[in-house]
């Protein structure tokens, strides 16, 4: 009978073990796809951030030169982007 109890108790645990790994598969498949979102997005807010910085900087090339001056700065310093993995 105590034999019993102590496997009961463990078949017990078991399942309550098995539905707290099927609760955390279904969850890091929810994260995953978030992540997955959120990457894409960033990459193309990425992309207009660079389609708008190149458009500043040929508005800036069309504008006048100073009168003594070497001409005009690009508002921002256009630098390679770096890849992440």
């Amino acid at each position: 009978m105590l034999e019993t109890t102590h496997i009961d108790q463990i078949t017990e645990r078991v399942e309550h073990l098995l539905v707290r790994h099927e609760e955390l598969v279904r969850t890091n498949a929810l994260l995953a796809a978030q992540v997955k979102t959120l990457t894409q997005e960033r990459d193309s807010l990425k992309s207009r951030l660079n389609a708008a910085r190149a458009r500043v900087d040929a508005l800036l090339e069309r504008l006048p030169a100073e009168v003594g001056g070497g001409g005009v700065q690009p508002a921002f310093k256009t630098t390679p982007q770096r890849t992440s993995s």
